[in-house]
């Protein structure tokens, strides 16, 4: 499942929403404006960040330098329980899934969240064997079953 932490007035969001849509990935929307974090949030969201809060929280936002937090000396819990009340601190978006998590739009990074049996199907229509567009090609062939295997997958 993939996860998509946005605020609704953020461009890169608007961009990564279109991005997933586009590409008929399913994903689970979260505003965290209008809906309230959870720690379960918190610890999906830092599950696989490299450099924890670090990666996370924004310190040029107004919650962060109203507050002249120190990070370094706060403890995860309080840390935790800041993100919640103020989740406007977050940067955004922010991506998750069970494997990969990405902060921000990035056009070629976000590709990551492309299903494996999607990357597959890529690399087999943009095959170098075709030197004409619509030359026969078993590899054109096995794409196009494949593309209907993967359009019914996700039609479910």
């Amino acid at each position: 499942m993939i996860y998509l932490y946005i605020s609704p007035s953020c461009q890169s969001c608007r961009k990564t929403i279109k991005w997933f849509d586009e590409h008929k990935i399913p994903y689970t929307l979260f505003n965290i404006i209008s809906q309230k974090l959870t720690r379960e949030d918190v610890f999906r969201i830092l599950k696989n960040t490299e450099n924890g809060f670090d990666d996370i929280i924004s310190t040029r936002s107004k919650p962060f330098q109203d507050n002249n937090l120190d990070m370094d000396s706060m403890k995860t819990s309080e840390l935790i329980d800041f993100i919640i009340n103020n989740p406007t601190v977050l940067k955004r978006p922010i991506i998750v899934s069970n494997e990969i998590m990405e902060v921000g739009y990035n056009a070629d990074d976000i590709r990551a969240f492309i299903p494996p049996e999607m990357r597959t199907y890529n690399r087999m229509v943009d095959c170098e064997n075709c030197e004409e567009e619509n030359e026969d090609c078993a590899y054109h062939d096995d794409a196009a079953i494949l593309a209907k295997e993967i359009k019914e997958a996700f039609a479910k």
